[in-house]
């Protein structure tokens, strides 16, 4: 069974058709930048793109940067416009795809639930976190297998800042930061959310987990295990996918 996945973010919007039954693309996913200012009009016409670029007819599955309550409603927008707050995703993407069922879920979440079914965190038991770093951190937080919903935990507060800005892969491109510097930030970050929530598992997803040589080792003083995500950037997509097609049984 295949159905489309949408990842949308900070600075690329990129999808492909899934196949479920291997938790993998099925195709090789393309992928276009995200428009600036990031506003719903903007991203909609962008992702109509990358889903006309396939010639895709069925169920869509999108991620969101932020948090999406109800299955459709923005509520925060930390890394794109702010006219996304209270804007009904599900309808303005349905409408932008000519009448498509769309299912819209938060990045992180999205990403999470297919590293539990198909990748790092797979039956594991406990308490498993993913943490994703790009342009800013997505977080989602499981127990025994079952996802806490819109966590964002990239926004706590680490020594009077905003986590993420000071420990998102943005942070370290636009502080230009060695990995090593960029890896202590992150250990700051995994030790504050570790005191707060006892995992047992990380899971290290985004773009920097295809490089997960470069920083990993010099993490250390934890309890959790830290591992990179097994389906590295192409996560979003995939759990994309398996909650559209969860909602279009």
């Amino acid at each position: 069974m295949q159905i489309f996945g949408v990842d949308i973010g900070g600075s690329g919007i990129k999808g492909a058709p899934v196949d479920l039954d291997r938790g993998d693309l099925a195709q090789e996913r393309f992928k276009v930048l995200t428009p600036h200012p990031a506003t719903p009009d903007g991203v909609a016409d962008s992702v109509r793109q990358v889903v006309e670029n396939f010639g895709w007819t069925g169920p869509v599955g999108l991620t969101f940067p932020g948090v999406v309550t109800g299955g459709s409603t923005i509520r925060t927008a930390a890394n794109v416009d702010k006219d996304w707050i209270d804007t009904d995703a599900r309808a303005l993407f349905s409408e932008r795809l000519g009448g498509l069922p769309v299912t819209v879920v938060n990045d992180a979440d999205a990403a999470g639930v297919a590293e539990v079914a198909f990748g790092a965190g797979r039956d594991r038991r406990g308490t498993v976190i993913l943490l994703t770093f790009g342009t800013g951190i997505g977080s989602a937080v499981f127990v025994d297998g079952v996802l806490v919903p819109n966590t964002e935990l990239g926004h706590l507060e680490l020594h009077g800042h905003d986590a993420e800005t000071r420990a998102s892969s943005k942070a370290k491109e636009d502080g230009d930061l060695t990995w090593e510097h960029w890896a202590h930030r992150v250990q700051k970050y995994l030790a504050h959310v570790e005191m707060l929530f006892s995992p047992e598992l990380f899971i290290i997803g985004g773009g920097v987990s295809r490089k997960s040589e470069k920083f990993l080792h010099f993490i250390d003083g934890l309890q959790a295990e830290i591992v990179p995500a097994q389906l590295q950037n192409n996560a979003g997509i995939v759990g994309a996918a398996m909650r559209a097609a969860k909602e279009s049984r």
